[in-house]
């Protein structure tokens, strides 16, 4: 997190450090953020899945970071299918502006 913010989003932030001998990705979901942990939980998986599905040769380790909370007015349930697709999306934005930077 010391490398300093490679991309961000609405939600979503993305530091990234360069030169380390394997990519790795890490995800931060705090609980001030996301309140309920099945919320939480859900918005990790999603990171992950996002991560493996692009596709990229980079060697270097990335944190994606929650730093809004998503509306509970407008995502109600937990864990729902409105909240996952939100989150996905989300994070393609994320991941392409950090290959085209």
């Amino acid at each position: 997190m010391a490398a300093g913010v490679k991309a961000t989003t609405a939600h979503f932030a993305l530091h990234q450090q360069s030169n380390v001998t394997s990519p790795r990705i890490g995800a931060v979901v705090p609980k001030r953020l996301a309140k309920r942990a099945v919320t939480r939980n859900t918005i990790k998986r999603q990171i992950y899945a996002a991560a493996f599905m692009r596709s990229t040769t980079s060697t270097a380790a990335q944190v994606v970071r929650l730093r809004r909370e998503f509306d509970r007015q407008f995502f109600v349930s937990a864990t729902s299918t409105r909240l996952k697709q939100a989150v996905r999306e989300e994070l393609q934005q994320l991941f392409a502006k950090v290959e085209q930077a």
